[in-house]
């Protein structure tokens, strides 16, 4: 949880210099957050988290020197602590997944607002995981093809394994709403607004609901949600 007191400190790294100072008016104008640093290409984004220490660092992912994945997987290495959102025009498949294996706490396409932006980074800082709707079918696609299974949203579930059969047993039917919402990229407070909840009780469900799919994350309960047929992208 946020403390309403906190304030978010982000680093900003693209290699538009218009992008750059962009992202900063945007967020220096948000209430609790702080640019502490602004970055060229990936390399520079490395050294300078070892600098300023930032809670969040916005990552582009073509830049000339050091490309987002490698920056990315150099600083949650080495600084764990370091939460990295991926902001970026790039919805290839391999750029998507390349990010979120190199330790990605979130992947927005840059024409998102700027308060899906502001809820990126803040549950980035809450340990949330949010993945823009329009690249989250591409995990998906990917994580089928990895499995070498076939894309559970084009054919009807089965249950056919005993855990399967355990996962959509054990979860009620408010916990099955909350899943199709996260299975569409949403945030607790957008999910709070379409079921009519309070933003601490989505919380909680998304909790349990990791926790019956032995999920590590959130995202990685939404895959194994679209995979088994429990949610859908629509």
């Amino acid at each position: 949880m946020i403390s309403e007191t906190m304030t978010i400190r982000v680093l900003i790294t693209d290699d538009q210099d218009i992008v750059r100072q962009g992202l900063s008016v945007i967020l220096k104008h948000q209430p609790g957050m702080e640019v502490v640093g602004t970055a060229a290409n990936g390399r520079e984004a490395v050294r300078l988290v070892e600098q300023v220490r930032p809670d969040v660092v916005l990552m582009d992912l073509k830049m000339p020197e050091m490309n987002g994945v490698l920056a990315t997987r150099e600083i949650v290495s080495q600084h764990p602590e370091v939460k990295v959102v991926v902001l970026t025009t790039y919805d290839a498949d391999e750029w998507v997944f390349d990010a979120i294996r190199a330790g990605a706490s979130g992947y927005l396409l840059k024409d998102s607002t700027s308060e899906e932006l502001v809820q990126a980074i803040q549950g980035a800082v809450a340990g949330e995981v949010r993945i823009d709707p329009a690249v989250a079918g591409k995990v998906l696609a990917e994580f089928n093809r990895l499995s070498g299974s076939r894309p559970a949203l084009t054919q009807p579930h089965h249950p056919s394994r005993p855990d399967d059969v355990m996962a959509i047993e054990t979860l009620t039917e408010r916990e099955q709403a909350v899943l199709q919402e996260m299975a569409q990229g949403k945030s607790n407070k957008e999910i709070a607004e379409a079921l009519f909840l309070a933003e601490g009780t989505v919380k909680n469900y998304v909790s349990v609901i990791i926790s019956k799919l032995q999920a590590n994350d959130r995202t990685q309960a939404a895959i194994i949600a679209l995979k088994k047929g429990l949610a859908t992208l629509e």
